[in-house]
């Protein structure tokens, strides 16, 4: 209404009160929240036809694989793979993990059997991949592929796109 006045102190207190209504909204945010890990369920055991080949370091005569139908990434922003590793003389290890780009972090939770089956990990606790070691599939799968400058791959498909496209 024309020629209506607003008493000053009221007009001083407007900032204050949209200062705290913007302070309940930040609040509001998933950053605020402390994150806690989506129960991880065992995919099925990988085909030979969807494993994808990936480049650790030439200091080892290992060959690396990921299960492409195994990766997913959760809403808690694990990326979950199944690998297999070849090594020189023929053995075989399979194992599905999971890697936080946020932490930097591996867990183990499960070893895959000749027969197909899965045996659970125990003591399954979060570890810190070690990022000095040329030998440390986990580094090459965090610096090259899942984590690229420590930013988490949004997808499964986008997880496997860049393994397909090889280590930049």
């Amino acid at each position: 209404m024309p020629g209506m006045k607003i008493p000053l102190a009221l007009l001083l207190c407007l900032p204050l009160a949209a200062h705290a209504a913007w302070m309940d909204f930040d609040h509001e945010f998933e950053e605020d929240k402390p994150w806690a890990e989506v129960a991880a369920s065992l995919p099925p055991y990988p085909k030979s036809g969807n494993l994808i080949p990936f480049e650790v370091s030439s200091a080892t005569r290992n060959k690396f694989f990921i299960d492409a139908d195994s990766i997913s990434v959760g809403s808690d922003k694990v990326v979950r793979y199944t690998v297999v590793i070849e090594a020189a003389g023929g053995a075989k290890n399979i194992s599905y993990e999971g890697l936080r780009c946020e932490t930097g972090e591996r867990r183990l939770y499960a070893y895959g059997h000749d027969d197909g089956s899965w045996s659970k990990a125990r003591n399954a606790q979060w570890e810190t991949i070690r990022m000095r070691s040329l030998l440390s599939y986990h580094k090459a799968l965090y610096e090259d592929y899942f984590c690229p400058g420590g930013i988490n791959v949004r997808t499964a498909k986008e997880a496997v796109e860049r393994l397909r496209r090889g280590a930049h």
